[in-house]
């Protein structure tokens, strides 16, 4: 199966830049969709970006002018950059990806700690 596998995350004083990323390893696989959630009141995880293999982008709204999601469909992974961070950006971010094998099936990565402190 596919293993996730993010990478970039760290700590950095407010107003600081990160530039998570995540690799897709394993088996041959085809990515539909990879996105970033992280943990949100009133759910396990909310949606942070997302983009699709055509390039089609979603951000929840409080990081909508700050963060951009991009990704490299030949090596199959996706980057998170996030500029102008804010203490309330703390979280551990975990990449996602959707795969097509005949059916839909998803998977997760490990988590990337984000924490924006002075």
């Amino acid at each position: 199966q596919v293993q996730l596998v993010e990478s970039g995350g760290g700590l950095v004083q407010p107003g600081g830049s990160l530039r998570p990323s995540c690799a897709a390893s394993g088996s041959r696989f085809t990515l539909v969709t990879m996105a970033w959630y992280r943990p949100a009141p009133g759910k396990q995880r909310e949606l942070v970006a997302s983009i699709t293999s055509g390039g089609r982008t979603n951000y929840v709204e409080s990081v909508k002018s700050r963060v951009t999601i991009s990704r490299d469909n030949a090596k199959n992974t996706e980057d998170l950059q996030m500029n102008s961070l804010k203490p309330e950006d703390t979280a551990v971010y975990y990449c996602y990806a959707i795969g097509v094998y005949g059916s839909l099936r998803t998977y997760w990565g490990q988590g990337a700690q984000v924490t924006v402190s002075s």
